[in-house]
């Protein structure tokens, strides 16, 4: 999970970016903190990265399939 120390760094956003999921390996069009949606592990990418594959990426059968959702947007 992604912490911070100091809240006044961060703002509340309602924007439908953190509605979207990504499977693995998808570009993406927003910088930030990505997290798995079945395992929970985090990642950051940059606009224009690549998310994790499944060659980068794998998690216990049972999680089932891995989807990231941006959790932190960076601007």
């Amino acid at each position: 999970m992604a912490v911070y120390k100091d809240s006044t760094f961060l703002i509340e956003c309602d924007r439908p970016h953190f509605d979207t999921r990504f499977a693995p390996g998808t570009t993406v069009s927003a910088s930030g903190i990505y997290r798995c949606t079945c395992c929970g592990q985090e990642t950051a990418a940059g606009i224009g990265q690549l998310l994790p594959g499944h060659d980068q990426h794998s998690h216990p059968f049972e999680f089932g399939p891995a989807c990231w959702q941006l959790i932190v947007l960076a601007q």
